[in-house]
């Protein structure tokens, strides 16, 4: 009994130390990511708050509150689920204000920084089970270790992953669901591996260096041997596999991934490419009757339950019953309204979209694809079966989305977002083998690519955190607080001059006293193709011909001129706008409001 009982603590002392090792990464990365979220200072997409944070706003503080719901919200073409996450977040900081007794001052500071908080949570979980899904994918290799770290260090030096995973975009929290999804995923139960001895991976070969060329050929190092000898040249397909049992941790785990996969393609429903991928790989590449069934109806039961809740969230927040997925479609694919904020060529996402968002990263990504993707005499006998396959699912899964959205003509790269973590996984591998050993590759020359590549990575990340578009962010920093002056006793005006949704508005302003407007750029819902190629909204009009805008909408300056230069008859006509305290203008601007203000207040 005594050696029984040794046995079982040498038993539970791996399994104890493997969950305090869980622990601290999941710690450590939300540490880095708060950091990270209070770090980043510069605007990137007026999407980070006009499809999250603005919307939150009105659902949060009700709909005078003055936050700015822009046309894609008024013809319902975006779930409000997203939104209901930071309205709850914005209850929730302004009760604790509120409880804590904070003045007016701190409770705006509350109020801007508790997304922030809150999209840090995100962004830790992402690179979470960004690892979690390397290491289900690598964890069968012994000798893979290595490839499971250097996916985390990829998601913790990455220039894109600091620039944007803290921001509030739906693409954020897109990619975390579906990482998530994919690292609940049962490849073993799928797979139908059958349970086999590892070969020996401690031999020679385990510290040999690997050219570029070997790893674009295909070439794997000695450690990775697929098997026996025998087992390659002859391998024998006759003898029955186990059934893979749908046991209810596998349920579970199913379960929970397609619920997740599901939330994803409510929040952006171009993440179908991705699971309409998956499945069909599941279903055509691994028939079996009990799979495709067990599939199937979790499918149903998840998306069915996914589908009512959003149904019930929209319909709260519309008033009615609505399909946003539907109108998403409708508007941006069959009327291609998506084409009136830009259009890109079609290799736009393999010329530029790839390398923005991997940087240093991209050619171990290229050659984990093509390792993933290139032929080779596989089964289920063979060592590492599970492992290659994962990866041939992975990169079939990553290169779909490319292609589709290739064919679309709006393209932007955090639209390909959630196929980071799954391209940093299979850069893992290629990565640790070109810089073997690692982490201080016995060459000189490899040794200095590496810690060049982590100094570009860390300089882009500081530069676009910190520095890139930086002026419109803190203009709302600095009108908020010239708002909270004791000394100010009236409203505070402001007028932005400015490309339309250049600054983020009332999740920055905070302060209902603040009376603020901005140049529009509303879509032609109403025109045809042929009348959008002649359409100009207002902020073009403006920058067409910025003074006679200026004579045209806004009221006669002689209410702020001190000359007797005036003009003698002002305008009345009550449409115009009436000049505010403020007036807020990109630096080229200068010029011209120098000569039209010059004789003013």
């Amino acid at each position: 009994m005594a050696q029984n009982a040794s046995q079982m603590r040498g038993a539970s002392k791996p399994a104890s130390d493997g969950r305090r090792m869980i622990w601290l990464v999941l710690i450590g990365l939300l540490v880095l990511r708060i950091v990270n979220a209070l770090t980043v200072q510069t605007f990137f997409q007026p999407d980070e708050y006009y499809q999250s944070l603005e919307p939150a706003w009105s659902i949060a503080f009700g709909q005078d509150s003055e936050g700015w719901i822009t046309w894609e919200w008024r013809e319902r073409l975006r779930s409000a689920v997203h939104p209901w996450l930071f309205a709850a977040v914005y209850r929730l900081a302004d009760a604790v204000s509120k409880a804590l007794g904070h003045d007016a001052s701190s409770s705006a500071e509350v109020l801007v920084v508790a997304p922030k908080l809150a999209q840090a949570v995100c962004a830790a979980l992402m690179d979470f089970y960004a690892w979690k899904l390397a290491r289900a994918v690598y964890a069968t290799r012994g000798s893979q270790h290595w490839a499971v770290i250097v996916q985390l260090a990829l998601s913790i030096f990455s220039p894109w992953q600091w620039y944007c995973s803290t921001r509030t975009f739906s693409n954020s929290l897109e990619a975390t669901l579906t990482v998530y999804a994919l690292s609940m995923w049962p490849w073993q139960w799928f797979l139908e591996a059958a349970p086999m001895q590892e070969a020996d991976t401690s031999t020679k070969g385990d510290r040999t260096a690997i050219d570029l060329k070997d790893l674009l050929q295909g070439k794997e190092p000695a450690r990775e041997t697929m098997g026996t000898k025998k087992q390659q040249d002859k391998p024998t397909a006759t003898s029955p596999l186990p059934t893979a049992q749908l046991t209810p941790k596998v349920r579970r785990a199913l379960s929970s991934s397609l619920i997740a996969a599901a939330l994803a393609c409510i929040l952006r429903p171009t993440n179908i490419f991705i699971w309409a991928t998956v499945a069909v790989l599941m279903l055509l590449s691994y028939p079996n009757t009990g799979t495709r069934a067990a599939l199937l109806q979790s499918s149903f039961i998840a998306g069915s339950s996914v589908l009512v809740f959003s149904l019930a969230i929209d319909w709260s927040y519309y008033g009615t019953l609505t399909l946003p997925a539907f109108n998403f479609v409708y508007f941006n694919v069959v009327r291609n309204l998506a084409s009136f904020y830009g259009s890109n060529r079609i290799d736009y996402y393999f010329t530029e979209g790839l390398s923005l968002l991997l940087t240093t990263a991209l050619p171990f990504a290229v050659i984990g694809l093509w390792q993933a993707l290139r032929p080779g005499y596989d089964r289920p006998q063979f060592a590492g079966f599970v492992e290659r396959q994962s990866r041939y699912v992975l990169a079939v899964t990553a290169i779909t989305p490319l292609l589709a959205f290739s064919m679309i003509g709006h393209k932007e790269v955090r639209f390909i977002y959630p196929l980071l973590p799954i391209l940093h996984v299979l850069a893992a591998r290629p990565l640790v083998s070109f810089f073997t050993p690692f982490p201080i590759p016995s060459s000189k020359l490899r040794l200095g690519i590496l810690v060049f590549g982590l100094t570009v990575n860390i300089y882009i990340a500081a530069y676009v955190a910190l520095l890139h578009q930086r002026g419109v962010i803190d203009v709302m920093h600095y009108l908020r607080h010239e708002a909270e002056l004791p000394s100010r006793i009236r409203n505070t005006t402001v007028g932005f001059l400015m490309p339309c949704h250049s600054v983020p508005w009332r999740s920055h302003l905070v302060h209902p006293q603040i009376d603020a407007w901005a140049l529009t750029c509303e879509p032609p819902l109403t025109l045809d193709f042929a009348q959008r190629l002649h359409y100009l909204d207002e902020a073009d009009v403006f920058y067409s011909h910025p003074g006679g805008w200026l004579d045209d909408n806004m009221a006669d300056r002689k209410s702020v001129l001190h000359s007797v230069t005036a003009r003698n008859v002002a305008k009345t006509d009550t449409t115009l706008r009436s000049w505010p305290e403020y007036l807020v203008f990109f630096e080229h601007l200068e010029p011209v409001m120098n000569a039209v203000l010059e004789d003013t207040r």
